[in-house]
């Protein structure tokens, strides 16, 4: 899996990829990971990225020509990108399905935005897809560019070392986690679920299954009509709903 990031602020996506799960997998050769330094594609004295905007108003804007030169170097030395997605609040959200479907992809180029945001032409000549991590504003694209990387990496087989960790994550199926819990068995008079200290595996796996639904159910009850539930799922939701229907 091959990442190009085009940013001002390098260092700052070096920082992130430095540990843990995406530095693993490019020590084991899993991920290929390049950081572009923006300022290296303009032409001017000063590295100039930005200016003002046309019509007038706040802040500043980032010039095409440098991300255009940028992304044209990277299909020059990396190869075609499968997505060049330039990272931006007005892009579709970024969900388990998204990482699901650039995991799939064998290149992908992030552009990461600053200021105001990007000469609207980013988007017509250079970028294939729009993308945005939430309904909130970041200073800058690289958080959602190390987000997406972390996400995406995830799903590429090896990079993680448990793969049915992964398939057992929130959102993998749909569903909310279910509860985790480590010794000791009581803190503060907090007990482990008797269930999960019984040894009885076929037990502890219904109890996990039902509790994931429970959840779901509670936090984020959205995801139940669009989850993929097999038939011991949607018997278990029954009997919730007819629990909680009891005086």
């Amino acid at each position: 899996m091959k990442f190009d990031i085009v940013t001002i602020f390098p260092s700052m996506i070096e920082a992130g990829l430095g540990e843990g799960v995406v530095s693993r997998g490019v020590e084991r050769g899993l991920l290929d990971v390049t950081v572009h330094d923006l300022r290296r594609w303009t032409t001017d004295r000063h590295r100039t990225v930005d200016d003002v905007p046309y019509g007038g108003g706040p802040g500043m804007v980032m010039k095409v020509e440098p991300l255009m030169r940028a992304v044209d170097e990277v299909r020059a030395t990396r190869g075609e990108p499968d997505a060049v997605v330039l990272l931006s609040p007005q892009g579709r959200m970024f969900t388990q399905a998204e990482a699901e479907r650039f995991a799939s992809l064998g290149h992908i180029a992030l552009l990461c935005g600053r200021y105001e945001g990007m000469d609207e032409r980013v988007r017509d000549m250079i970028a294939t897809e729009e993308i945005s991590i939430g309904d909130y504003v970041l200073s800058g694209g690289e958080l959602a560019a190390l987000v997406i990387i972390d996400a995406v990496s995830r799903l590429v087989p090896g990079v993680v070392g448990d793969e049915q960790s992964v398939a057992q994550d929130s959102f993998a199926r749909g569903l909310l986690d279910y509860p985790h819990y480590t010794r000791p068995a009581e803190v503060a008079g907090h007990r482990v679920p008797d269930v999960l200290l019984s040894g009885h595996h076929a037990d502890v796996r219904r109890w996990r299954r039902k509790a994931a639904l429970v959840r779901t159910l509670d936090r984020r009850p959205d995801l139940i009509a669009t989850a993929t539930l097999d038939e011991e799922e949607r018997a278990l939701l029954d009997e919730i709903q007819r629990e909680r229907k009891k005086p």
